[in-house]
């Protein structure tokens, strides 16, 4: 299959690079010139901007652009789509795989000509060789036609499905993200006790053998080894600084309109907004968790 792809930063890159590595041509564009050569040298076909991108896939001679955007959810999602505008039409198909709002999702799948496809992401650049799990919504057509390139993308077929009409892709990444953000909340909490406890632990060791047949085994939890062996028991400078939340914060919205109770999500949120303010460990270790599974910057203690 030929596939347009735009936006070429970290998870951009994962999605050329395990396409290409299952056979499929790749058309690539970023507004960054180097972003794009980067691309061509790993053997995408490289294109100067969002029309000749489109051109590009016109003269492959399928019926129908194949197209995945990646790029940051918000205001470069509807700019990226203006400037697709021109070039679509109702046999196109355009995947948002960026980790959108899904309200955002469904307006824009009513407004756009192509089939468009909500894919929430999951896995982060860790996830490089192993493959993503996707989330997907949108019309079931255009799913099916696109199975080749989720298969390669995800971990598999088992890695992707099709979640229901436009907006459920992304709404079911929402919830997962609240989960995640529970799931941080508590491994963090059980560290902090430890670290403060009666014993003098070796942080690593503990999560090593909990992960080894514990019911509380997980990748977050490979993810505190991780940290433990990386910092040292106590974290070294690892500062109480927990960003982001807007997906947590999006899950919350959406609990209190469907009168839902997520307490544990609730409190996570809670939680990661007065990490802004002084320090604990439990945090400090969630602070850690999100490099480990996304790459993001780890904000250390002067």
């Amino acid at each position: 299959m030929q596939l347009g792809v735009i936006g070429l930063g970290r998870m951009g890159r994962i999605v050329v690079d395990r396409c290409l590595d299952a056979g499929h041509d790749v058309v690539a564009f970023d507004l960054s010139a180097e972003a794009t050569a980067t691309a061509a040298e790993a053997g995408a076909e490289p294109a100067d901007s969002v029309a000749d991108l489109c051109d590009r896939l016109d003269s492959g001679g399928e019926a129908g652009k194949r197209i995945w955007l990646m790029v940051p959810a918000g205001e470069a999602v509807d700019a990226t789509l203006d400037d697709l505008e021109p070039h679509l039409g109702s046999d196109d198909v355009v995947v948002d795989g960026g980790n959108s709002r899904f309200q955002a999702s469904v307006r824009r799948a009513e407004a756009t000509d192509a089939a468009y496809l909500d894919c929430g992401t999951s896995g982060g650049p860790a996830s490089a060789e192993t493959g993503f799990s996707l989330m997907i919504g949108g019309p079931a057509w255009a799913y099916e036609e696109l199975v080749p390139v989720f298969d390669a993308v995800a971990t598999g077929p088992d890695g992707h499905d099709r979640m229901g009409e436009s907006g459920a892709g992304h709404y079911v990444k929402m919830v997962h993200n609240g989960v995640e953000y529970a799931l941080m909340q508590a491994y963090g909490e059980g560290f902090e006790l430890l670290h403060e406890g009666r014993f003098d632990l070796d942080m690593e060791s503990v999560a090593r053998t909990w992960n080894n047949g514990a019911v509380i085994r997980s990748w977050l939890l490979e993810l505190c080894e991780e940290a433990f062996r990386e910092e040292g028991s106590d974290l070294g400078d690892v500062a109480d600084h927990v960003a982001g939340g807007s997906t947590g914060t999006w899950t919350v919205q959406e609990a209190l309109e469907q009168e839902v109770p997520v307490p544990l999500i609730y409190n996570a949120l809670a939680e990661r907004f007065d990490s802004r303010n002084e320090g604990r460990f439990s945090r400090r270790l969630a602070n850690r968790l999100r490099y480990g599974f996304g790459r993001h910057e780890v904000r250390r203690r002067e």
